[in-house]
């Protein structure tokens, strides 16, 4: 059930999302409620599939088929937690990990029915969202949620039967949000993150009475019966509504990052962002937070938090550039490419190359909303992107649709490693017809085999024979090939292998933590053994592979 709601959520999401965006007037008129929820719900639903997979691979080992109910909800509720975007998509982050406390806790005998299950999980959901919140404001996702909750309470009958009657209640005081929160009513919408709930709502109850999608008519209905709330009121274009709050024009920054750190520590942090500005909310717990704040002083938030603990994915946003209107209002360049990197030194290397870059840390890698918005971010009439990850592949197919939608001309180059995308960058040429520029990118990356080194996590069958944990692995063209105890070792026989069969240049991208000398120790090996074969070195800094190497 659970790995379904997801699935649904998602795809009714995906469906709204523009909606959503375009009725985005509160906190900030900044047009991306609907894209931020989306990416929170798609992290929560890739986790979820992630224990699935995890569950799948353990073996003859495994208790059962399928992971237990306590697994499934509380990687859902995590994966949003990490994955967390915006306002909306934070306080979605804590409903979802108030219903994971009760669900994951009651997966034994003689514990209550389904239908009283859900109605305390959707309960607390509620609690824990004002919980997260600092200055709560009615006319809100809050305010959807909390007639959910109660109206599931008074529900009879069994969980399907409850999560209905939340669903309806959701819609109801969704068509409500305008006349309890001025800003919607001078612009004649409905909250927007009150309709991503109604979404997320509606998808639940989906979920539990076996239904497989939301037919267009009744998503029209839900849609209508949301918008009863705004009849006769004129709506009014988004980018007319002033981010404003309360009177007041509202700060200029959105701060989001995710903290480690204890109760006491985030106590603290609430009281001092709660006077540097406003829109705080601060959720998670057992020592994992994501923390969302709108300020002036952005370095301010920040160095709060590195006071509080340990803060990293820190995503920092101007509302002035907010949904890219600076950027429109400039001639886009004709012609970008977006990359996917997995380290900071490449981050570095590609952006001086001109290229728009998209993060990737181990684990991590970036949702199709992410690379959506870097093509948009890239501002340019043709954009070439390269995933430089086989398992991007299909995020990458529905982030190019997506762009191309919305008029952009996209290219897909199936780049499977960061060495290839290097390779495709050098030879790019702005100045080439598009055609003849992309196949001279994709005949690059073509060219260019590709290997990396891994150390293994535990014993495992591999092409290569059988690994113990702690082996280094020499991956070639994604399949181990070879089987070592030592990196630079194990990286010879790897070169040898792949130059075996010819080569002009060998590029070395180091991870983080592997020395110098492992490169200039493999240089020289490259250059005592293959004549005519030339090296060149970069200190990627990733995470994922102490070593990658591309052989063209």
């Amino acid at each position: 059930m659970v790995r379904t709601w997801c699935a649904l959520a998602l795809d009714a999401l995906g469906r709204a999302r523009e909606e959503i965006d375009a009725i985005n007037v509160y906190p900030v008129a900044d047009g991306d409620t609907g894209t931020n929820l989306y990416l929170t719900v798609e992290s929560a639903a890739r986790a979820v599939e992630a224990v699935f997979d995890g569950h799948a691979t353990a073996g003859p080992a495994s208790p059962a088929p399928l992971p237990g109910l306590p697994d499934a909800v509380r990687a859902m509720a995590h994966g949003a937690l990490i994955g967390a975007r915006g306002n909306s998509g934070t306080i979605l982050a804590q409903l979802l990990r108030g219903m994971a406390e009760v669900l994951a806790a009651q997966e034994r005998p003689g514990g209550p029915d389904g239908g009283e299950l859900l109605r305390r999980a959707l309960r607390r959901a509620v609690e824990s969202a004002y919980e997260g919140v600092a200055r709560p404001v009615e006319g809100t996702v809050l305010t959807v949620a909390t007639a959910a909750a109660k109206a599931a309470s008074d529900a009879p009958g069994g969980a399907p039967e409850v999560a209905r009657a939340a669903d309806e209640a959701a819609r109801t005081a969704l068509a409500l949000t305008p006349g309890q929160l001025d800003v919607l009513g001078r612009a004649g919408v409905v909250d927007a993150g009150g309709l991503g709930l109604v979404e997320v709502l509606g998808a639940l109850s989906r979920a539990l009475s076996g239904e497989t999608a939301a037919p267009e008519a009744a998503r029209e209905r839900r849609h209508r019966a949301a918008r009863q709330g705004t009849e006769g009121v004129e709506p009014r274009p988004q980018a007319g509504c002033p981010p404003e709050t309360g009177g007041r024009t509202a700060p200029a920054f959105e701060v989001i990052y995710l903290l480690e750190a204890d109760d006491t520590a985030v106590a603290r942090l609430r009281t001092r962002l709660d006077a540097l500005g406003d829109s705080l909310v601060v959720v998670g717990g057992d020592g994992l937070w994501n923390v969302h704040v709108h300020v002036d002083d952005a370095g301010a938030a920040v160095e709060a938090g590195i006071d509080a603990g340990r803060p990293h994915r820190v995503r920092i946003t101007h509302f002035g550039s907010a949904g890219e209107p600076a950027a429109r209002t400039r001639e886009p360049a004709q012609r970008a490419v977006v990359t996917v990197v997995p380290g900071e030194g490449l981050a570095g290397l590609c952006a001086e190359a001109g290229a728009t870059v998209v993060p990737a840390g181990p684990g991590e890698p970036p949702a199709s909303g992410e690379l959506v918005a870097a093509i948009r971010r890239a501002h340019a009439r043709e954009v070439v992107l390269l995933p430089n990850d086989p398992e991007l592949r299909h995020t990458a197919a529905a982030a190019a649709e997506q762009a191309r939608a919305e008029g952009v001309r996209v290219a897909l180059v199936p780049t499977r490693s960061a060495v290839q995308g290097i390779a495709a960058l050098a030879v790019h040429e702005p100045g080439r017809r598009f055609d003849e520029d992309v196949v001279a990118m994709t005949a690059a990356a073509g060219a260019t085999r590709y290997a990396e080194l891994a150390v293994a996590e535990r014993q495992s069958w591999t092409m290569a024979g059988v690994c113990q944990a702690g082996d280094v692995l020499g991956l070639i063209d994604g399949d181990v090939a070879v089987i070592g105890t030592e990196l630079a070792a194990t990286a010879e026989t790897v070169l040898d292998r792949m130059l075996a069969a010819g080569g002009e240049m060998v590029t070395l991208v180091l991870g983080a933590g592997v020395p110098g000398s492992v490169a200039d120790r493999l240089e020289r090996h490259v250059r005592d053994g293959h004549l005519a074969v030339d090296t060149v070195v970069y200190r990627g800094g990733q995470q994922s592979a102490p070593l990658l190497i591309g052989v063209e």
